[in-house]
């Protein structure tokens, strides 16, 4: 007996005509949740039917007429059409001629109910947000360790902040399992020292992202004391995780551009920053300069002897009087010494010259020590005035071990201007000293 060899396409063709007999498939409805729904550009569409247990895939040709309603993953739909082969693949599909609308499908409801639940419960409040550090160290990356996802996230992050180390955290992000694996490694992110977390994957149908939307995760990452970016799928695709996140991105390249800074864009930022401080610095030196020079040409610093001119000039007028006084002193003491000798012409001569000789003898001495004390007074007098001039020498009382004691800038000139507990400022030659009043006596 020869054995008969077939191609694929002939048993692929065989099966199909199998379907194509058969009465009760090429006649059937069918009601299911529309999954991974693709419109080509032609006007044909592509989905999947599924229930709880099972898919088929489904394609309708030309489906604008067929159809008068807006069509999304989740939705609960009748098809009619007629189950067959397509042989260039070998998989079985509807080719749907009719769909009518039937509600909203399970999955979907069961997300909007916990979306409310935990939105009743403040999982979702703008408060809980934490705030994404403005330049991380350390990013997690909780996701799967190959496909797309990953590989996006590591590159862009390498290219816009080299400087920033990434630590993955690779965990199933489907199927059975996957829900609690995330979880894990959330707890796992936490024990470690990275500073911001990215919890994604690449797109997919709900089916494919529902370990997002398991109420575990939701509260994992509500927990999290690590700020979380979502990036769960496509832009247009939200789960629950996007929700309680600190932060949604829309895809997992666009977690990575929020998560790190652009390096050129702070090196332009240092820059300008460095132009700033330069010219605030520059602003301040010539500030600085301008007053200097000022001080240096100020009159006082320039005439410096001027201070004293009114104490000279004092200490002149004072030494005149001075002379005036002695000078008149003498003037008037020789004046009455004439006036005794006339006297004296008109006495006997021995006794007058005695008298005369004792007389002047006295006067002589009276005028001495008039002088005398005359002399020493003024001489008083003017080392008083040169010891006043002195101490009014603003260089020079100071250095003496003098000091000035004030109280808010105002000079005290007695106990009774001060109370306890004032405090002093004592100005010495070479600096400040600050303290307390324990006691008045």
């Amino acid at each position: 007996m020869n054995e008969q060899i077939l191609s694929v396409t002939d048993v692929n063709r065989y099966i199909k005509d199998l379907f194509t007999i058969d009465g009760f498939l090429n006649n059937v409805t069918v009601k299911g949740e529309i999954s991974n729904l693709k419109i080509h550009g032609r006007g044909h569409l592509y989905f999947s039917l599924k229930d709880e247990n099972s898919k088929i895939n489904c394609v309708m040709f030309n489906y604008a007429p067929k159809v008068s309603f807006e069509l999304s993953d989740g939705m609960s739909v009748k098809v009619k059409g007629r189950v067959n082969v397509y042989e260039a693949s070998g998989s079985y599909q509807i080719y749907v001629n009719e769909m009518t609308n039937d509600g909203v499908g399970n999955l979907y409801q069961l997300f909007e109910e916990l979306k409310k639940r935990l939105n009743n419960e403040g999982l979702f409040d703008e408060t809980h947000k934490q705030k994404l550090p403005r330049i991380p160290k350390k990013i997690g990356v909780i996701t799967a360790p190959t496909g797309a996802a990953v590989k996006d996230i590591i590159s862009t992050i390498n290219k816009r902040y080299p400087l920033c180390e990434i630590l993955i955290f690779p965990t199933l992000v489907q199927g059975d399992g996957a829900k609690e694996n995330i979880v894990k490694m959330i707890e796992k992110a936490n024990e470690t020292d990275v500073d911001l977390i990215i919890l994604g994957r690449g797109g997919g149908s709900i089916e494919d992202l529902w370990a997002f939307n398991e109420e575990i995760v939701a509260r994992s990452i509500y927990n999290s004391k690590i700020p979380i970016i979502s990036a769960v799928g496509h832009e247009i695709d939200f789960t629950i995780s996007d929700f309680v996140a600190d932060l949604r991105a829309p895809t997992p390249t666009g977690a990575a551009l929020m998560a790190v800074p652009d390096q050129y864009e702070i090196m332009r930022y240092l820059n300008e920053y460095k132009g700033r401080i330069t010219n605030v610095l520059n602003n301040k030196l010539k500030r600085a300069n301008e007053k200097l020079s000022s001080t240096a040409n100020s009159f006082i610093l320039k005439n410096i002897l001027s201070l004293y001119s009114p104490k000279e000039q004092k200490l002149d007028i004072l030494i005149d009087k001075l002379n005036g006084l002695i000078n008149n002193k003498i003037s008037y003491n020789t004046n009455k010494l004439n006036q005794l000798l006339i006297k004296i012409k008109g006495l006997s001569p021995s006794e007058k010259i005695d008298y005369n000789i004792e007389k002047i003898k006295r006067l002589e001495k009276n005028l001495n020590n008039s002088m005398n004390n005359i002399i020493k007074f003024k001489s008083k007098e003017l080392t008083n005035s040169q010891t006043k001039i002195e101490l009014l020498n603003p260089t020079n009382i100071l250095d003496k071990g003098y000091s000035i004691i004030k109280i808010n800038d105002k000079i005290i000139k007695s106990k009774n201007d001060v109370k306890i507990s004032d405090n002093l400022d004592i100005i010495l030659k070479d600096g400040i000293i600050n303290s307390e009043v324990k006691g008045v006596k």
